[in-house]
Parts: C-alpha cells; sequence; structure tokens
C-alpha cells in the first residue's frame, strides 16, 4: 500500500496501519474517509473528493481493476462554521508551510495552524506591506519572497507547460504567483502548502458580489468552478514536489458554509461576513476585516508581466506574449 498525502475519519488523523485496517474490510470501507490522498494498493486507486491530490483516477473514486467500485464520500458528525474551520486547520497543521497575504482567508489559517509562512511580493507591493504588518500583529515566522523580473520570466515558462489554460492572463499570472510559493516550499522541505483557496467562492469574497443579481446562482456557479482552478494550482505545486492543502474546502466547511443563506454571506456591504466573524474570535480584528487584493495583483506579479509583455514586443496584448511563449514551450 501506497499512500500519498493523508486521510482521516470523522476529525481523527489516520496513520498508515489504520488504512490497511480499513481495507481488510474491503475498498467500500474508505469511502467515508476525508483528506487530502490518492492511495494505490493491490490493483486499486483511490482519490479524495475535491480531487486536491493529483491521480489518475477522477476525484472521489475508487477504482479497482480499472473499474469504479465506490465513491469517496466524507460524512463528518455536523458542527458549527467555527468548529469546522479549526478542525479542518487542525488536521492540516502537523508539517507545512502557510501561503499568507495577510488577509482574512490565510490569516485564519496562519493564527490556528502556527506554522512558518511565506508571502510573495516584489519590493514595495501591497502584498509584502500589509503581510509584514499582519504578521507582527500576530507574532508569524513570515519568509517573504520577492522575485526579480527575470525570476518572472522563467517562471511564466515553466508554469505554461503544465497549466491547462496557458494563454489567459488571468490564470498564467496567479499560476506564476503561486510558483514562488511552492519554490520556497521546495527548498525548505515542505510538501505541503496550506492555502486560503475556496474562501471567496464559499463565503462571497469577490466585489462582484455585492451587486450581483442572484448571489445564490452566483456562488454556487463559482464553487463548481473551484475544481478546475484546482488543477491549475496543483499542476503548479506539482512542479516543485508539493501540494495545495486548502482547509475552506474540507468537507465539514463547505458543509458549514452552504447553510448559510448567501444573503448572510454578504451582508451590509461587507463581503465574507460569516468567515470574518469567526476569524475575529482567533486573530485581531484589523486583519479579519482586512479587504485584499487578489495575489496576482497585490504581489505586483502582474504588472511585471504586463512590463515583459512591452518589452517582447506586446505593448498592448498580455495575452499574445503568453501565446508566443506556450508555443515555444510545447514545440508549436
Amino acid at each position: 500500500m501506497n499512500l500519498k498525502g493523508w486521510m482521516e475519519r470523522d476529525g481523527v488523523l489516520l496513520s498508515p496501519a489504520d488504512v490497511e485496517r480499513m481495507l481488510k474490510d474491503g475498498p467500500e470501507a474508505i469511502a467515508p474517509c476525508g483528506g487530502e490522498f490518492l492511495l494505490v494498493w493491490d490493483d486499486c486507486i483511490a482519490r479524495d473528493a475535491f480531487g486536491v491530490m493529483p491521480g489518475p483516477v477522477p476525484p472521489g473514486t475508487v477504482c479497482c481493476g480499472g473499474r469504479e467500485v465506490a465513491r469517496i464520500a466524507p460524512d463528518p458528525s455536523p458542527c458549527t462554521l467555527e468548529e469546522a474551520i479549526v478542525t479542518a486547520v487542525g488536521l492540516r497543521s502537523d508539517e507545512g508551510v502557510v501561503a499568507f497575504s495577510g488577509g482574512v482567508d490565510s490569516g485564519l489559517i496562519a493564527g490556528l495552524a502556527h506554522l512558518p509562512c511565506v508571502t510573495v511580493g516584489l519590493h514595495g507591493s501591497h502584498d509584502i506591506a500589509w503581510a509584514e504588518k499582519a504578521a507582527r500583529m500576530m507574532g508569524l515566522d513570515l519568509t517573504i519572497v520577492s522575485p526579480a523580473e527575470d525570476e518572472v520570466a522563467e517562471a511564466i515558462r515553466r508554469v505554461v507547460r503544465v497549466i491547462p489554460d496557458p494563454t489567459n492572463p488571468v490564470e498564467a499570472s496567479i499560476a506564476t504567483t503561486l510558483s514562488f510559493v511552492a519554490a520556497w516550499a521546495e527548498e525548505h522541505g515542505h510538501t505541503r502548502i496550506l492555502a486560503g483557496q475556496g474562501a471567496d467562492e464559499l463565503f462571497g469574497g469577490y466585489a462582484r458580489y455585492l451587486t450581483s443579481p442572484d448571489l445564490a446562482a452566483e456562488l454556487e456557479r463559482d464553487f463548481a468552478d473551484l475544481k478546475r482552478q484546482g488543477t491549475r494550482d496543483q499542476a503548479v505545486a506539482a512542479l516543485h514536489g508539493a501540494y495545495f492543502s486548502t482547509p475552506y474546502l474540507d468537507a465539514r466547511v463547505v458543509r458549514a458554509a452552504q447553510a448559510i443563506p448567501a444573503r448572510e454571506r454578504v451582508r451590509g456591504g461587507v463581503r465574507k461576513h460569516p468567515l470574518r466573524v469567526v476569524a475575529e474570535r482567533h486573530i485581531p480584528a484589523e486583519i479579519a476585516r482586512a479587504e485584499k487584493k487578489a495575489m496576482q495583483y497585490g504581489s505586483g506579479i502582474w504588472r511585471t508581466i504586463q512590463r515583459l509583455a512591452r518589452q517582447n514586443g506586446y505593448k498592448k496584448s498580455v495575452q499574445g506574449y503568453l501565446t508566443e511563449i506556450s508555443r515555444a514551450e510545447h514545440g508549436n
């Protein structure tokens, strides 16, 4: 048996020996297990429900002899949103690093996990200034990664080889930013990177939600898109032998968040209202209430990519620049 990642059952971490004992009752025995894993034994493969861990079978399936024999469907005990988040972060905090921007999403994770934190940002960027301030307030162990322009150019070339939509400027800029987090993790011996992905889609973090004509439908649509985003992020992490661990996509957190009406998630002009309420009980209120730019903008990576595009003759088209790189990297 080979277990990549980790597994749990109703909030209790499972050792490899625990998993082996469960498998004696047949592959269906692991169906209720949560975690972020790829499990291989005999002629069977099982993959976690959300597909965090890459593998050759669809997310949330147990396949034996090339056919699906069971579905991974974690069913943890009902709990409050706060209990869900505390449990989800706790299960992931025995090792790793936190991708930290100083906003409420990563701030709450960092405050609960007590792990080293890393922030990516160019000198003078919004994310560096805010992350340093937040880290001082919270007493965090923070490392700043400030890539040079040539390092950003090289990172773009690496990520366009593996992400699903390499010529999309938003996708490529997010992937490039994340690649520096994953590279730092690899350099310092970490494979697990705790990250705040999913919080915006679950709790209503995007500015457009403030004026949405059908907030519930938009939240549902955006949540469904997270699997596509996850494929991008995990492909980038895999370049450095790591993976992004996502506490907000834990089954118990998703269940608790989706039980909250959409109008309560974005309330009185405040986005992610339920998450901020929980966060204020664990981290400084200033961080819990902070509004943040998206990572590719706050870090300064997007501006650097725009500058590189202009330097390469694409004065108005970052997409044209990315298309040229993608063709070169894929040999087209």
